[in-house]
C-alpha cells in the first residue's frame, strides 16, 4: 500500500514522499543522514510514514539544492528565522538572476559562433567580410582581412568604426571591387610578374581620386602598423605592388 492511516491522518511512504517532491528515495535518505529532514519513527509494521510537514520540508530542500545551495548551507537556512530565511532567499535569487544573464550571454556567443565571423569582430566588420565573399574574394583573402580586423579591434577599438565605414564605402564601388579581386588573385604571383605594374597603377589611380576622409588603409598609428606588418611579410607580390604604387622602379 502507498498510504497508511495513522492517528486519523494519511501518511506517506518514503517512495510516495520522494515522488511528490521530485527526488529519489536515495536522496531522501541522504537528507536524513545530513540532518536536513527529520526521520520519523517506524510504525508497527516497521515502515516509516511521512506527513505533510516532511513533504513541505523536502520540497524546500530540493528547491534550494537545485539553486546550487550546498547542503551544509541548506541546513543553516532551514534552521534560520523567517527574516534571515527571507534575506537569504533574496540573495540566492539575485545570484540566480546573475547566472541566468551569464547563460544568456553565453548562448548569444554560441549563436554567433554558428554565424561565423560575428563572434570575433563587430557586426559592421562581419558584414564587410560577407560582402567580400559575395564579390568573389577568396576565403584565404577574407580570413586574412578578418585577422587584421581582430588585431585592429584589440589595439584600437575606438577607431575601428571609422575605418570599417570607409572600407564598406569603398567596397560599394564597382571599380574598387574589381581592384580588390585582382589584388587578391595577385597574392601568389611572383614579384617580377609584369601584371603587377598595371595593378599598382590602378591602385594608385583609385586612391588618388578619393576625397579627403575617404577610404584610406590604416597605417599611421601603432594599430595600423601592426595590421600592415602582418600583411607585408605575407606576399612578395603585394610588397612589389606597394613599391610600384609609391613610385618605386
Amino acid at each position: 500500500m502507498t498510504y497508511a492511516r495513522a492517528g486519523g491522518r494519511h501518511l506517506l511512504t518514503i517512495g510516495r514522499l520522494a515522488a511528490y517532491a521530485g527526488v529519489t528515495v536515495k536522496a531522501v535518505r541522504v537528507y536524513h543522514e545530513r540532518g536536513l529532514l527529520a526521520e520519523p519513527p517506524r510504525d508497527s509494521s516497521g515502515y516509516r510514514r511521512y506527513g505533510a510537514d516532511h513533504a513541505v520540508q523536502l520540497v524546500k530542500i530540493r528547491t534550494l539544492a537545485e539553486a546550487g545551495v550546498p547542503l551544509a548551507r541548506i541546513r543553516e537556512l532551514l534552521d534560520a528565522g523567517p527574516e534571515q530565511f527571507a534575506a537569504a532567499i533574496d540573495e540566492i535569487d539575485r545570484r540566480l538572476r546573475d547566472r541566468a544573464e551569464q547563460i544568456r550571454r553565453t548562448r548569444q556567443r554560441i549563436t554567433r559562433l554558428r554565424g561565423g565571423d560575428r563572434l570575433f569582430v563587430t557586426e559592421e566588420v562581419a558584414a564587410y567580410l560577407d560582402t567580400l565573399r559575395e564579390i568573389g574574394v577568396s576565403e584565404r583573402g577574407v580570413l586574412r582581412e578578418r585577422e587584421l580586423w581582430v588585431l585592429l579591434q584589440a589595439a584600437a577599438p575606438e577607431q575601428v568604426a571609422a575605418w570599417i565605414a570607409g572600407k564598406a564605402a569603398a567596397v560599394a564601388d564597382p571599380e574598387f571591387r574589381a581592384l580588390y579581386r585582382d589584388y587578391d588573385e595577385a597574392y601568389d604571383w611572383p614579384p617580377d610578374d609584369p601584371r603587377l605594374a598595371g595593378l599598382a597603377e590602378r591602385t594608385r589611380d583609385w586612391f588618388a581620386r578619393q576625397e579627403p576622409g575617404g577610404e584610406t588603409p590604416p597605417g599611421t598609428d601603432a594599430a595600423g602598423l601592426l595590421a600592415l606588418a602582418s600583411a607585408e611579410v605575407a606576399s612578395p607580390a603585394w610588397n612589389r605592388i606597394a613599391e610600384l604604387a609609391a613610385g618605386g622602379a
